[in-house]
């Protein structure tokens, strides 16, 4: 039995030098896989994995969002926060803050769904009961 249910998950990270353009600023492209790097600790510390080995079911993205606020450059040290926004019979929604100290560097937005493949390709199909157990929407932050 899972006791814990999970809501949002803290990621600390450092720009290595690939991740910036010849200007020296992290491309905005790596916002979208920073997100994507802490939605799947999110999933690991509840004790799955966003692609099963066994198959059957897949989690694309739907909907993928980030505004920028300020830019980030190599060996900047920042926190990606991803929290679980919404949770439908299909769909989840996680919103993203990425920061550094109390300075909002980014904020975003994405929609993944459940799906399973048959003959005719990718069909939506409810969270498995052992992923959906596993997580809950996030409290609203305060202002």
């Amino acid at each position: 039995m899972v006791s814990r249910r999970w809501s949002e998950y803290r990621l600390r990270r450092r720009v290595n030098f690939y991740e910036t353009d010849c200007a020296g600023i992290v491309h905005f492209s790596w916002f979208f896989r920073y997100l994507e790097e802490a939605e799947h600790a999110m999933w690991r510390s509840a004790g799955l994995s966003i692609a099963p080995a066994a198959g059957g079911v897949g989690f694309p993205r739907v909907n993928a969002s980030f505004d920028y606020h300020r830019p980030l450059r190599f060996e900047d040290e920042f926190e990606v926060l991803v929290r679980v926004a919404a949770i439908g019979q299909s769909s989840m929604r996680y919103d993203c803050v990425i920061s550094m100290g109390e300075v909002r560097v980014a904020t975003g937005t994405t929609t993944i769904v459940c799906v399973v493949k048959d003959a005719t390709g990718l069909k939506s199909a409810p969270f498995p009961e052992d992923v959906i157990s596993r997580f809950e929407v996030a409290p609203p932050v305060a202002s």
